[in-house]
């Protein structure tokens, strides 16, 4: 198997890196009407992209994930993070949250909160983080969606 690339996404890759976004999403059967609604937090962020808070994951050359940080109301948190379901199970997600929380220590950062899809939870609390409730999704109104949060390792955390 190719080896997992992970770097810092560009500009003009925000179109292909939100449609990975998408295609993550609708991996777990939600609706159309569902998916629309969620248009905008599935959106990357050029800007973001050149602030240098998303990272893309590469495998055999292809585009295949993307996370981003940013700032929360009292705090950071993991924006986006999702793997294109032809490279689930690959390590992708793995390798690509390492890397986050790489980035989130190069920022000063100490910990970050996930909004999480529930489909996603079960990977989080592999990764470390600990679910601390629940909290209103930013797409659909009276939705609650898992709130967790993870510390970024001392090693990587410049305090």
């Amino acid at each position: 198997m190719a080896p997992i690339v992970i770097r810092n996404a560009k500009a003009e890759e925000a179109a292909a890196l939100s449609a990975i976004c998408v295609r993550s999403k609708s991996h777990w059967g939600y609706g159309e009407d569902f998916m629309r609604r969620c248009k905008d937090a599935l959106t990357v962020d050029p800007g973001c992209i050149e602030a240098g808070h998303v990272l893309a994951a590469e495998l055999d050359g292809e585009l295949v994930g993307i996370a981003a940080i940013g700032p929360d109301d009292d705090g950071f948190e993991i924006d986006q993070f999702f793997i294109d379901p032809e490279a689930m199970g690959m390590g992708v997600g793995k390798r690509l949250f390492t890397a986050l929380l790489a980035l989130a220590g190069e920022h000063k950062i100490a910990r970050l909160t996930i909004l999480s899809d529930p489909n996603a939870v079960a990977f989080y609390l592999k990764m470390g983080a600990r679910e601390i409730g629940r909290a209103p999704s930013d797409a659909i109104p009276g939705r609650t969606l898992p709130l967790l949060e993870i510390d970024v390792p001392p090693s990587k955390a410049s305090n």
